[in-house]
């Protein structure tokens, strides 16, 4: 959720319900909904919902309505927040509000060309919506929904909370109950069959779903995609499970079912439990763990892997007691390695799978054998296969072999080390067969490795020269070159995709307080974005300011940048502007930037750690202006102790954003 996705939604709302969602949204009302606020004189104070802390370190504003949670650093509007804490795009977050508020969405759109798709992607969202509502409807106040339907869903051990929690449902067995209901209220045919509810013959239609208890398939922002379906006779002929048909908004490879009920608890337990089918996800769920998502019967698949990598970096692979199936899906491990994700694998004893394990068993019991039971993917491996090996030597070397190349899937030099000295160890053979064996599998990383020492030499060296200029930093406007910095950021790598560190406070299991650190990947502008909302800076500069406005809302509205085209649909001034801070980074060098207190690598090298220590340097250089404002109002007659406070959050700030530049940072007067 972040700004992430550029979405088609975003260019069917039109500014002025922006406007208004932003004129009427509270950020203590939408907050509220999420964190328990207590009034802390003219704020609001709660336990951050970023991280786990003892002591309330987040604090919301009614008055500027902004928040900020001092634990991690994020902050900003109502809108923000929702990106952050529920995973929204930035049109997820404001149809949301305006729903919340009931505010009427207003549409723009650009094209006939555009118009045609949006409303024909959104009767399809409509259609699945009302499907959804009439399957669960038809489940619980209707006589077969009831005797057939809910039954064996209580049979299952489903609580009423649990069915309404997934809006389970229950299609009936009549050939077009619900295409008759659905044509009855209103809704096109056209859109029943794209999305795969209604099959349409030459001189009839009927219903796909039939006779099924029904499991709606929702996105992360909570829209009906699709739908499962699970048959209760015994017609052999019938498949047990019928997933919708791909469609324009159902793409089985890219969803992820529970997703948009496990995504808070992804993010929270930073780890996501991956299973095969909707009952495992449901049930996991009902004994209390909630951070579990589904592959959906279907083979696992980069886009799956990467909707998690959103919410985490740790995937944990819950497998059923069958070695069969087992060996049959380790393959989505290799899949998982790729995306630079951790790994690990549970298994349940024979004969149970998450669904049964978790029936049985109290939620103490499953979190425990959860927790005890996961083992790294060598070891699964190792365990998995070592049996039908141990005596026959070729069997034991293509096992190996088969380590070493899921080994070498991971992009991470470090890690891929120690998982050969723990290969090694496990497997009985030496450190340096393993590594001539990774080689082969991988040359270029040999080549690559002398590279690397080579540019650590001269990052050191650049560290000194950094810290040999710090001298000179007084007399420069620090301020208009970080802002002219941001927006030169903007224009060269706005819809660059990277990969960024995200640091926050959580407690160990001494209790003690440790930075955990994770990394998510952002197009630049997004980060840009967030990382100046959670401090509410706005550019000082009228022409950066104006600019950088522009350009963000060009960057959230288009597809796709290209220069020559926004610089043609800019005003002659402002293309002047533009044209004027592309050409100065022609001309300047780095260690110029060093006597003004920037320090930044070379961004060829690495876009995200520029833009991070960039914005860090202009976050740290915005709080401290915010202390000198707020130490402004302490005067000797009045009770200055909500003022102490803030100061001492915002102090602590800039302990973190030290840290986080990896230098210790004198501050200006």
């Amino acid at each position: 959720m972040y700004l992430s996705k550029i979405s088609q939604e975003l260019q069917l709302i039109s500014k002025d319900t922006i406007d208004k969602v932003f004129e009427t949204a509270r950020v203590e009302e939408v907050i509220g909904d999420f964190v328990q606020l207590k009034r802390a004189g003219s704020n609001y104070k709660g336990l951050s919902p970023f991280s786990n802390e003892r002591t309330p370190s987040f604090m919301v504003s009614p008055v500027k309505q902004i928040w900020k949670d001092f634990s991690t650093g994020k902050g900003g509007s109502a809108i923000t927040f929702l990106m952050e804490h529920e995973h929204f795009t930035y049109p997820e977050a404001i149809k949301y509000l305006a729903q919340k508020y009931n505010i009427e969405i207003e549409e723009t759109i650009t094209t006939d060309e555009q118009k045609e798709i949006a409303n024909e992607k959104e009767s399809m969202y409509l259609v699945s919506e009302f499907a959804a509502k009439y399957f669960h409807n038809t489940l619980l106040n209707t006589e077969e929904g009831k005797a057939i339907g809910l039954s064996y869903f209580k049979e299952r051990g489903f609580t009423s909370e649990t069915i309404q929690k997934f809006n389970l449902g229950y299609s009936p067995n009549i050939w077009d109950a619900f295409t008759k209901e659905a044509l009855q209220k209103g809704y096109a045919l056209e859109y029943l069959e794209k999305t795969g509810l209604t099959i349409v013959g030459e001189d009839k239609q009927f219903d796909r779903f039939k006779g099924r208890v029904m499991f709606p398939i929702q996105s992360m922002s909570g829209r009906i995609l699709g739908f499962g379906g699970r048959i209760l006779s015994q017609d052999k002929k019938a498949a047990k499970y019928l997933n919708s048909p791909e469609s324009d908004i159902y793409h089985k490879s890219k969803v992820l079912y529970g997703i948009f009920q496990a995504k808070q608890a992804i993010a929270k337990q930073n780890n996501c439990y991956l299973v095969e089918g909707y009952t495992d996800v449901i049930q996991m769920h009902q004994s209390g763990i909630e951070n579990v998502v589904a592959s959906s019967g279907t083979a696992l698949t980069p886009d799956q892997i990467r909707l998690i990598n959103r919410l985490t970096k740790n995937i944990t692979v819950l497998f059923d007691g069958d070695a069969a199936g087992m060996r049959a899906s380790i393959r989505g491990i290799d899949l998982i390695l790729e995306e630079g994700m951790n790994v690990k694998v549970c298994t349940f004893p024979e004969g149970e799978d998450p669904d049964s394990f978790a029936k049985k068993n109290s939620f103490e019991d499953v979190k425990n054998h959860l927790e005890n039971s996961s083992m790294d993917f060598i070891q699964f491996k190792a365990s998995l296969l070592m049996n039908d090996a141990k005596n026959d030597p070729i069997k034991k070397a293509d096992l190996i072999r088969d380590m070493v190349v899921s080994i070498s899937k991971i992009p991470d030099r470090i890690k891929r080390e120690i998982y050969i000295q723990e290969t090694s160890k496990t497997m009985e053979i030496s450190e340096d067969v393993l590594f001539n064996t990774l080689a082969q599998i991988s040359q270029k990383e040999i080549q690559e490795l002398g590279k690397k020492q080579k540019e650590e030499q001269k990052e050191k060296a650049f560290e000194v020269h950094k810290n040999e200029q710090t001298a000179l930093q007084n007399s420069v406007d620090i301020q208009y070159e970080l802002e002219h910095r941001i927006i030169e950021i903007l224009l060269l790598y706005g819809t660059k995709t990277e990969e960024f560190e995200d640091t926050m406070l959580a407690l160990n299991e001494n209790g003690e307080t440790v930075e955990v650190t994770e990394k998510k990947e952002y197009k630049v502008f997004e980060r840009i974005f967030l990382s100046l909302q959670e401090d509410e800076i706005e550019l000082s500069n009228p022409s950066f300011k104006s600019i950088y406005e522009h350009v963000i809302e060009h960057f959230t509205q288009n597809q796709s940048f290209e220069l020559d085209a926004y610089l043609n649909s800019l005003s002659v001034d402002m293309a002047q502007q533009v044209t004027s801070i592309l050409m100065n980074d022609e001309k300047e060098t780095l260690h110029n930037w060093e006597t003004k207190q920037i320090y930044v690598k070379d961004k060829t090298k690495s876009v995200s750690q520029y833009v991070t220590e960039t914005i860090l340097t202009l976050r740290w250089f915005w709080v401290n202006k915010i202390i000198d404002e707020l130490k402004q109002e302490i005067t000797p007659e009045n009770d200055n102790s909500e003022y102490l406070s803030t100061i001492m959050d915002y102090l602590g700030l800039t302990n973190v954003f030290s840290k986080k530049l990896g230098r210790v940072i004198s501050r200006h007067n």
